[in-house]
């Protein structure tokens, strides 16, 4: 078997009357390999122990480029030029189209080996100002191909003209080290069962073991950035003394969608074509006994200082399922339960969750989507404290620039829209919506007088567009989502 490039570097450098040390790019031209190679198996020796001594070195040289390559073999451009002008010189607009090109007639013009007579018949001609011309360009190039050194200013002349390139070279100085031996002993990597049962492995040696060396990252799932910022978010409301709602309703019943938040029967927003309603099961098998009469009575007769909506209230209508156009359905369960207590206690609530709305899409609107809700129900609240938790709220999501909209909603009075100012669309977009739950949505749940509840909702997508610079909500959820975006994006990090 041919001798490893390591172990002929050794012999190398065991020779009798080797020099002290070699250099790695000598010896890989000795060797006949290449040097990468070479120093491989200097770093392979140096994994041995003192076998060998390598200290790093760094040099700078010269080296023609592939532009310089072809001045060298064919002239330079200014020259190659001139030598192709004839006696009776060249119109100018066939000169600039000899060898050499426009560079060339430039150099030659800027040298006053060419001169340009403007006045001759048939345009502007260029003709030879001098006999002859040295190529010095060609020479310094050719001295420099043969390891000669130029003055400063020529030579910084050809790397402007980008003919030199300054290269880099690393290097090793190597000299025998402290446990130097022509033979490579390589040392044993594994413990096997026949070394412990013979006993063998007392007297081989061992490669260190190396503590600090990391393994291979193992190949796992990565979390989509909805995933992100929902973790990040829940966290958000968990340091701000929220409780999670339980939201595992999917299809809900238009009382509890619509009904129960004092939506009017006949709102646009039941109708099909905002809502998506299901033909099986096509109704709920019952609703709240008692609570459901009281809804019945606010809506179409009005009470607790409510003149309501006078219509006839169809409790067909509100039994149709339907799947959940929104979370706050959860919210009014939620409410319905606190109020089922024997004595009232203040909460907060939030919820993150899927809803479902029949909407036409567009870069900022899907027909599926997340929508995080928070709610905080006790005595004495206005509108200020709304506002307060909402630029707390927001402020913790790292998005500080918001404007307040009034609005209209069926279950909220006063409402508000909430707008942020989106980077990527260089535009306000609405990024929630909030209020203050109406005494027709709460008293007839069964809550004290003097209980407000403050809420707010807004989508999980557009905070993560915003935080991550997506444009189009496609790119985010569905088929567009390219799967490389969701490996290379970094773990959401939001400004708290």
């Amino acid at each position: 078997m041919a001798p490893s490039v390591a172990e002929r570097l050794l012999q190398r450098l065991g020779q009798p009357g080797a020099p002290a040390g070699l250099c790695s790019l000598e010896a890989a031209a000795q060797l006949g390999v290449d040097h990468q190679t070479l120093v491989g198996a200097v770093k392979s020796l140096q994994a041995l122990g003192e076998v060998i001594e390598a200290e790093a070195r760094t040099a700078t040289r010269w080296e023609l480029s592939a532009e310089g390559e072809e001045v060298l073999r064919d002239g330079s451009p200014e020259v190659r030029l001139f030598r192709s002008i004839p006696e009776e010189g060249l119109p100018q607009g066939e000169a600039v189209k000899l060898p050499g090109g426009s560079l060339g007639f430039s150099k030659a013009m800027a040298n006053k080996w060419v001169r340009l007579d403007k006045g001759a018949a048939g345009g502007p001609r260029v003709l030879r100002a001098v006999p002859s011309v040295q190529d010095t360009v060609q020479e310094h190039l050719g001295q420099v191909r043969a390891g000669g050194s130029l003055p400063e200013r020529e030579r910084a002349e050809l790397k402007r003209r980008k003919l030199l390139l300054e290269v880099t070279l690393k290097s090793y100085w190597i000299r025998k080290g402290s446990a130097f031996s022509t033979a490579v002993a390589r040392p044993e990597t594994e413990l096997t069962p026949e070394m412990i049962a013979t006993g063998s492995w007392r007297q081989l040696p061992f490669k260190p073991y190396n503590f600090s060396s990391l393994g291979l990252p193992p190949n796992c799932g990565h979390l989509h950035p909805l995933l992100k910022v929902r973790s990040e978010l829940r966290q958000i409301f968990l340091e701000m003394g929220f409780t999670e709602m339980p939201t595992e309703n999917f299809v809900e019943s238009s009382f509890w969608n619509f009904d129960a938040l004092f939506q009017p029967q006949q709102h646009p927003a039941r109708d099909q074509h905002d809502t998506f309603f299901l033909l099986d099961p096509a109704e709920a098998p019952q609703l709240p006994p008692g609570y459901y009469s009281k809804v019945k009575k606010v809506h179409s007769q009005g009470g607790y200082g409510s003149q309501g909506y006078r219509y006839e209230w169809k409790v067909e209508e509100a039994r149709k399922n339907l799947l959940r156009t929104h979370t706050t359905s959860a919210s009014a369960r939620a409410l319905f339960q606190l109020a089922r207590q024997e004595k009232f206690t203040p909460v907060k609530y939030f919820s993150i969750d899927r809803v479902f709305r029949n909407e036409s899409l567009d870069a900022t609107h899907l027909a599926e989507f997340h929508q995080v809700e928070g709610l905080v129900a006790d005595r004495g609240l206005t509108l200020g404290h709304l506002m307060g938790i909402l630029r707390q709220f927001f402020t913790k999501l790292g998005i500080s620039q918001l404007r307040f909209k009034p609005a209209y909603n069926p279950y909220t009075e006063p409402s508000m829209e909430v707008f942020s100012y989106h980077e990527g669309l260089k535009k306000w977009v609405e990024v929630g919506n909030s209020g203050v739950f109406r005494p027709e949505l709460l008293l007839p749940m069964g809550l004290p007088e003097n209980v407000s509840v403050i809420a707010w909702g807004l989508s999980l997508e557009r905070p993560t567009m915003i935080k991550y610079g997506i444009n189009n909500i496609r790119e985010l959820v569905g088929h567009r989502v390219n799967l490389q975006m969701v490996y290379d994006s970094p773990m959401c990090r939001l400004d708290v």
